[in-house]
């Protein structure tokens, strides 16, 4: 916790601000004196690459708007002037474009991390939930900004989409029918997803705001998963971690530049670089490859409903996570049965983006026969789709429950200075830290 401020006004100025708008006093706080755990990997460093992520985004999106025609007839001729005549628009759209990529790589590290050391345990399950509801309007974001360019894909993808959404018993009908505006994807449509494209982000902006808020009631969780027990086990969160973000911001940096300036297009399908032709539709539609998971999980399931079900189900799944985890200890690093699995959910989530991204009748396994499961091969990427999706599933709601249970962690440390387990002071093998000092 940030405890009492420490913040010093040093001049007139700052005393007559500091009394009738003390926000030089919270950003010191905040940014400058806060107290942060001592050890702190580079894992702890996406907070802040997703919060330049998301300034960026704002910042070229704002600009993009200025130029963006949300008309069908020339939403695609408008991206196109913008990345040929406008000064930087190449820039300023290659940016806007690989910058979604790199804020969803940026957030699932930052998620897969929380969900190995326990950072969405008590007392930190609303700073986990509110980073849930971040995802979630990020996804819708990333959505609405994927249809704007008006491709191919863009359309199709649309048509796709909101058709799952007709799917929904009772409300279904009328949200679709409101996101058309009509009765069809026309041009109702993409200028209602222009509107909520952005707006979206300043709305992940007001949400961050009270994550960050959230984060400074507990502070930081760290790699040990025990709590904060005394002044030797923190340090100012300036310079010493100001300085770690900042080497990780660059290396990260350096890898997005990559992407804008060398390989522009490399994360965009070809077939969204052809303008949207309703009576052509293409062979494949897919998202873009940061949703491709949660399409590979709807279209493992025959049903049309029970498909979208599953879809948000998976998303659903993530905000009760803090109860359904029943582990005393926060940390994998004293859970290797809990590591494991995680490792193996991992990848299951990688082999769904996999699947997701191949159409259903892809792979064929030589000498194997065309078993059917209602409209799908058993050797075909579906086949794959439904082993992840019952994995992705039964992580959440038995395997995660059930090592709470039976597990035996291995000895946790009393404090964050202690620093190895084999130190004497350590808790006796096969047991584990007291309550208190787990939290």
């Amino acid at each position: 916790m940030s405890g009492h401020s420490t913040y010093e006004p040093k001049s007139g100025f700052e005393r007559w601000l500091d009394s009738r708008l003390p926000i030089l006093r919270f950003a010191s706080d905040t940014i400058v004196t806060f107290p942060t755990p001592k050890n702190l990997n580079f894992w702890w460093t996406f907070g802040g690459i997703l919060a330049l992520m998301l300034g960026i985004q704002i910042v070229t999106g704002v600009i993009l708007a200025m130029h963006y025609v949300p008309q069908v007839d020339m939403a695609f001729a408008s991206v196109q002037r913008i990345k040929r005549d406008v000064n930087y628009g190449w820039l300023i759209q290659g940016l806007h474009a690989n910058g979604a990529s790199m804020f969803f790589l940026a957030v699932y590290l930052h998620m897969f991390r929380g969900l190995y050391y326990g950072s969405y345990k008590a007392p930190r399950e609303v700073l986990w939930i509110l980073g849930c509801v971040i995802y979630l309007l990020m996804i819708g974001t990333a959505f609405f900004g994927y249809v704007l360019p008006w491709g191919q894909m863009s359309f199709h993808g649309a048509v796709v989409i909101t058709n799952l959404i007709g799917a929904i018993p009772v409300v279904g009908p009328s949200i679709t029918t409101w996101l058309w505006g009509g009765f069809a994807v026309d041009d109702p449509t993409l200028n209602r997803f222009f509107s909520l494209h952005y707006l979206l982000p300043f709305m992940i902006a007001g949400v961050v705001g009270l994550h960050v808020w959230a984060l400074h009631v507990p502070g930081n969780s760290n790699p040990t998963g025990v709590n904060v027990s005394s002044a030797q086990d923190t340090v100012p969160f300036h310079p010493y971690y100001t300085v770690k973000d900042g080497f990780a911001i660059s290396v990260f940096l350096i890898l997005y530049a990559s992407f804008v300036f060398y390989m522009p297009d490399a994360l965009g399908d070809a077939a969204n670089y052809i303008q949207a032709n309703p009576l052509v539709t293409p062979a494949h539609i897919v998202p873009e490859w940061y949703l491709l998971p949660f399409y590979a999980i709807l279209r493992a399931v025959p049903n049309k409903l029970m498909g979208v079900i599953l879809m948000f189900g998976a998303i659903a799944t993530l905000f009760v996570l803090p109860w359904l985890d029943t582990s005393k200890v926060r940390s994998m690093r004293y859970r290797p049965t809990a590591r494991l699995y995680f490792f193996i959910f991992v990848l299951a989530c990688i082999v769904l983006g996999f699947c997701g991204a191949h159409a259903p009748d892809d792979l064929v396994i030589p000498g194997v026969s065309g078993l059917q499961v209602g409209d799908a091969n058993l050797n075909s990427f579906v086949w794959l789709s439904r082993i992840g999706a019952l994995y992705y599933f039964a992580y959440f709601w038995v395997i995660t429950p059930a090592l709470g249970l039976f597990e035996t962690p291995l000895p946790v440390p009393e404090s964050i200075s202690e620093p190895v387990l084999s130190h004497p002071a350590m808790t006796p093998a096969g047991a584990v830290a007291s309550p208190e000092k787990r939290g």
